[in-house]
């Protein structure tokens, strides 16, 4: 089959782009055709299609770009015409490359699949959440973005993301894409809250490259747990190191973010907190596969997180806020814990509880690499494409 893959970003920047570089190898490693579709920009990898890529996102194109600008139109349409895709397969394009390519592709005959990665088919703002509760205001009154100015840039912000969400409504974008994968219950059900059709809707959980893990798993465990993700307020980060003051364990905070520096400089003296920064896979997986546990206690809805599957997958039980579909990704007791986000107290009862605990690493990997693994997301990929 010939596949073209869009996303913003053609690098591992986040949990989206992981994604789309991972199927982008496996799809390759069977033989497919693949042609990718994202946004120019600096850190991008390499690609023999950037060439068909818009410009980078300037302030200015903020204006014109979330709606369908020209460029966009030119160059994916003749990416379109050139390549001749089976399949068209979305990603997070919203904004910086925008619907309007899913439309094209439906009205060239070409199938659309769309991968989602967050909420933000129903909330301008991504996540469903404003001023740290959930809020699906914006699913029946679109004008609540306006009046909460939910999004960066305050009312010219709100003023764009309000543009969006009415311009790509539901009824426009189910119209011109055949299937949306969702790779939590949890985003499923928020969805069909949102308007969408059930039907048109597949759960199907993300994947992990098991060559990736396979190598690295380890059964020997050091006296340390690991936060893994972006420093920022969404991921919970505060909470985690209020409650690790208060414990005699060492915490290694492992990535980067807007407030690494702060909490630096507000940890300085701490000596149960280590700030390691951000890591490649092939340095933070060992450290990451020796942790004793793995916390991820976001206070947003998070979809998917990718950290919480590497982890399993090398051996190392979570601890994860009932936040979104992090409670689908953990088996109480068995690969992991769960606590209430937010709560400092619980928290730390759980990191304790779980530092107790005799977990089998050996079989926290097996379970993880059996249900996550890439050639079992392959099969079913395909199955979606072939609908």
């Amino acid at each position: 089959m010939k596949i073209i893959l869009a996303n913003k970003f053609y690098y591992p920047r986040g949990g989206d782009c992981i994604y789309m570089l991972s199927l982008e190898k496996l799809l390759k490693s069977h033989g497919h055709e693949i042609a990718v579709f994202a946004m120019q920009y600096p850190e991008n990898d390499d690609s023999i299609w950037s060439k068909y890529w818009p410009c980078q996102m300037t302030s200015l194109r903020a204006f014109s770009r979330p709606f369908g600008d020209k460029e966009v139109r030119t160059k994916f349409t003749s990416m379109l015409n050139d390549f001749k895709p089976d399949v068209v397969h979305l990603n997070n394009i919203h904004t910086q490359l925008s619907p309007v390519i899913a439309e094209i592709a439906h009205e060239n005959g070409v199938k659309v699949v769309w991968t989602l990665h967050d909420t933000k088919l129903v909330c301008p703002a991504y996540t469903c959440q404003r001023n740290g509760e959930m809020c699906e205001e914006c699913f029946s009154n679109k004008m609540a973005i306006l009046r909460h100015r939910c999004l960066p840039g305050n009312i010219i912000g709100a003023f764009i993301g309000w543009r969006e969400i009415l311009k790509w409504n539901r009824e426009r974008l189910e119209s011109c894409s055949d299937i949306f994968i969702s790779p939590s219950i949890f985003l499923k059900q928020t969805m069909v809250r949102g308007g969408y059709s059930p039907k048109k809707i597949k759960v199907l959980c993300n994947f992990i490259d098991i060559y990736k893990v396979s190598r690295k798993e380890s059964k020997e465990k050091r006296d340390y747990y690991v936060f893994l993700g972006r420093v920022d307020d969404y991921k919970g980060i505060r909470t985690l190191c209020r409650a690790a003051t208060q414990l005699p364990f060492k915490l290694k905070v492992i990535g980067g973010g807007p407030l690494l520096n702060e909490l630096i400089v507000t940890y300085k003296d701490c000596k149960q907190i280590e700030f390691v920064g951000k890591k490649t896979w092939d340095e933070l997986s060992t450290v990451l596969a020796q942790a004793r546990l793995m916390v991820l206690p976001s206070e947003c809805s998070e979809n998917n997180p990718l950290t919480i599957i590497e982890a399993q997958s090398l051996g190392t039980p979570v601890l994860g806020s009932k936040m979104g579909g992090i409670p689908e990704l953990v088996e109480e007791g068995v690969t992991g814990m769960t606590f209430e986000s937010r709560n400092v107290e619980d928290l730390k009862n759980k990191i304790q509880t779980m530092w107790n605990t005799t977990w089998n690493y050996e079989n926290i990997a097996h379970l993880a690499q059996e249900r996550y693994g890439a050639e079992k997301y392959y099969q079913e990929i395909i199955k979606i494409y072939k609908l």
